[in-house]
């Protein structure tokens, strides 16, 4: 059988460091105040301000007593993932990904993360951190749980989850079930076991997202997976978890 891919199986991983908390703050808004100039003076957001503050527009007005919550800085350690850094600050991935503009859910070692702890827990949210099952969406909804509590066929397991790369020399790259992860590096896939996951399922896996399980490998039997990551070093940094895997079909 032709080198597909190379499977990463890292030693150890470790965890956290944090600064002191964060505490809010409130100011009261002066004439020539903009949202844009308050975020600036107090190294947040416009967004945040007007999350903290239940408002919908950039319009403010002299007097407005506004609620400020500063950032705090959190460095990323070997084995970190974003479901469990916003896990252990009660905040949601999503926000941790839009306060600091990420556009993945790969992150590595000795990155610097602004972390937001007072923010109303009463806002839109998609994906609630405390909740292993739940996902986010880029849609803006209330609930709090996973997608697949809507499909009466869902099925929620626990696997051990490794990673693995296509840009390994003489792999291939395409997977089981046809998918070039050379020319669609961007794509969410898990390598399965068929027995436990259908090839073909849409899943959500925790700390990944939303995947398709469109590939197979001689090492993936029983509850264990692959997710694929595009780059080697990112995939070494991912290490050896427990997941939650939910097969939404």
């Amino acid at each position: 059988m032709l080198k597909k891919f190379i499977s990463i199986v890292p030693v150890a991983m470790l965890s956290v460091t944090l600064s002191a908390n964060v505490q809010a703050a409130t100011i009261t808004v002066q004439k020539g105040d903009t949202l844009w100039d308050l975020s600036r003076a107090n190294n947040t957001s416009v967004e945040n301000i007007q999350e903290m503050n239940n408002i919908t527009t950039n319009l403010i007005h002299p007097g407005d007593v506004l609620t400020i919550a500063q950032q705090k800085q959190y460095t990323v350690k070997q084995g970190d993932t974003l479901w469990n850094i916003a896990l252990d600050h009660q905040v949601t991935v999503s926000q941790i990904k839009e306060w600091n503009q990420l556009h993945t859910d790969l992150i590595h070692p000795g990155l610097n993360l602004s972390i937001i702890n007072d923010l109303k827990t009463s806002t839109a949210i998609t994906d609630k951190p405390i909740m292993p099952a739940a996902h986010e969406s880029k849609e803006t909804t209330t609930s709090t749980t996973a997608p697949s509590t809507n499909n009466t066929a869902s099925k929620e397991i626990t696997v051990e989850a490794t990673a693995y790369t296509a840009s390994c020399e003489g792999c291939s790259g395409i997977t089981a079930t046809g998918i070039n992860l050379k020319t669609n590096p961007n794509a969410k896939v898990i390598s399965v076991d068929p027995t436990i996951i259908p090839l073909g399922s849409k899943v959500y896996v925790e700390g990944y997202g939303e995947a398709i399980a469109g590939d197979t490998g001689g090492a993936i039997k029983g509850n264990r997976i692959d997710v694929f990551i595009p780059s080697q070093q990112d995939a070494i940094n991912f290490g050896v978890k427990q997941l939650k895997v939910t097969i939404l079909n």
